[in-house]
């Protein structure tokens, strides 16, 4: 039987995580009404997201998908001084890799920047300050998987708020970088690889009283030869591919994006913010509230409570997952036009931001099911079978890059821009960005279907009673709300001319008829809030 906890847990996870989402977008819209989308954005985009793909790979995949399992397994059958010494063992064999890997990258810095924003390097000024800002970035890895270590140990003591609220403090950093720091350094754009910096320190410190009031703080020491340090390793490897094949393909994106027109390293970066607030409210906090409970009935051998608690998680991720989907496509021009278009982000801007939303949100319900669908893996410690299914998903986004950017280069480029060499070609063609988009999308179709084949074929889920009402009441629910957002966008068709205040205000009816209209279409089919606790 699923624990009440489950539910306490996603609600306190995702509530803390909506304030760092919100802050999120407060955020990005601080950076675009100070810098613009331009090159030197496009510099600190590459260079955030180099060390922000590896924090994702650590914090919400690889590391902590391979500790939990291990960590819960060791606090429900062992000592609480067995807990403590395994918690020094991995900070200080985590935290020894993870500083040579972050001073080879501050030194070969140049390198790596050249690695994944190949287009950037023939234009010297935008390569040297993507080098620049990479600097002040790459050390954030280090300190940020010592929070996911510290975040790990609290979700499975079932405090789930502090490690939720912790990415808070980033955002905070960033925005006082942008209006603030950016007005005292040349170039401006410098400040946010200061904030960047601070942030990975302030939120290490953040989580150590919550730490060392479970009596689990003390000095990080070396422990490569210790058991339960080589299994959480052994269980690592695999998962470095499996739990994060999107944030894998979005890396890929970011090498392709620096061929295209400038400023699509920033459109991009805004699709991703727009996904990452329904995926993480609902998809990475049902993963991570998920995991120790699946740990814990696998260990006691429950299997009616394991597969109970996933088919649980599965109905939450497509009540929130689908819905979001069709809103996100359909309001995709109003959101960015409301929060973004301002300063130096001009309508042109919004326009071509509205094609990568679009296009990658078509992806976001398997997104946020392959986040609920890995800890089945994980929980069980099967680290292998993931592998697969992410190697041929990250195979096909590769294939699914190149042919979409050549489709849409035949559709929308102009004559003379036919005529220019390849390269150059799909450099003056605007748009192309959204084929990225398209193709990390279907990826992640595949990336689900392979998962959930094996997952079928292991036999560790049954499926519970009440799916086919379920899904009757998901569908008419989202058709309702799709045809009140559709006449919506009927009446206001036009966003990017319209004044600043008309923009709030019209978003909001929007926003609240397609919500609204969802909500009560689900009620009036038959849905009960109980249902969200299980039975």
């Amino acid at each position: 039987m699923k624990s009440p906890s489950m539910f306490r847990g996603l609600l306190s996870f995702s509530s803390m995580t909506m304030i760092s989402r919100v802050l999120g977008l407060v955020r990005d819209m601080s950076i675009n009404a100070v810098f613009g989308a331009n090159a030197a954005t496009d510099a600190f985009w590459v260079a955030f997201r180099i060390p922000n793909f590896m924090r994702r790979l650590f914090a919400e995949g690889s590391f902590s998908t391979a500790f939990v399992p291990v960590f819960t397994e060791v606090k429900e059958k062992r000592s609480h001084d067995d807990l403590k010494q395994l918690m020094s063992r991995v900070s200080g064999t985590l935290g020894g890799v993870l500083l040579v890997i972050t001073a080879v990258g501050v030194i070969f810095a140049p390198q790596v920047a050249a690695l994944f924003s190949q287009g950037a390097a023939d234009t010297p000024e935008k390569f040297a300050l993507t080098t620049q800002l990479l600097r002040l970035t790459f050390p954030f890895l280090l300190f940020v998987s010592l929070t996911a270590l510290c975040g790990g140990a609290l979700n499975s003591f079932h405090r789930f708020a502090l490690p939720a609220l912790t990415p808070v403090i980033l955002n905070l950093c960033m925005i006082s970088g942008a209006l603030w720091l950016s007005r005292y350094l040349h170039p401006p754009i410098m400040a946010m690889g200061w904030a960047i910096l601070a942030a990975g320190v302030l939120q290490l410190l953040f989580q150590l009283p919550s730490l060392k009031g479970l009596d689990l703080l003390s000095l990080p020491r070396w422990g490569w030869s210790h058991p339960d340090v080589r299994r959480i390793l052994k269980l690592m490897v695999p998962t470095l591919f499996g739990s994060s094949i999107a944030q894998v393909n979005l890396l890929l994106d970011t090498v392709i994006a620096a061929y295209l027109m400038t400023g699509s390293q920033s459109w991009l970066s805004q699709a991703d913010r727009f996904l990452e607030l329904p995926l993480g409210l609902f998809g990475v906090a049902l993963g991570t509230v998920i995991l120790p409970s699946l740990s814990r009935h696998h260990v006691t051998t429950d299997r009616d409570g394991f597969s109970k608690a996933l088919d649980w998680g599965l109905r939450i991720t497509l009540l929130i997952a689908v819905p979001a989907m069709f809103a996100l496509m359909l309001l995709a021009r109003p959101l960015v036009a409301t929060l973004f278009q301002h300063g130096q982000f001009t309508p042109f801007d919004t326009r071509m931001a509205t094609l990568s939303i679009t296009a990658l949100s078509f992806g976001l319900p398997a997104f946020a099911l392959v986040k609920v669908a890995l800890p089945a893996f994980y929980s069980r410690q099967d680290t292998r079978t993931p592998v697969r299914a992410g190697v041929a998903s990250l195979v096909a986004n590769m294939v699914l890059n190149v042919l979409f950017v050549a489709l849409l280069y035949v559709l929308w480029a102009k004559p003379e821009q036919r005529e220019l060499p390849w390269m150059d070609g799909i450099a003056a063609v605007p748009g192309l960005h959204m084929a990225l988009g398209m193709a990390s999308a279907l990826a992640s179709y595949l990336n689900l279907g392979l998962l959930w084949y094996w997952l079928r074929r292991a036999g560790v889920y049954q499926r519970q009673p009440g799916w086919a009402r379920h899904l009757l009441r998901l569908v008419v629910a989202c058709a309702v709300m799709v045809a009140v957002l559709l006449v919506g966008m009927w009446m206001w068709p036009d966003w990017t001319s319209a004044d600043k205040w008309t923009r709030v205000w019209r978003l909001a009816v929007l926003v609240l008829a397609g919500g609204g209209a969802y909500a009560v279409t689900l009620f009036a089919a038959g849905f009960r809030l109980r249902e969200l606790r299980g039975v």
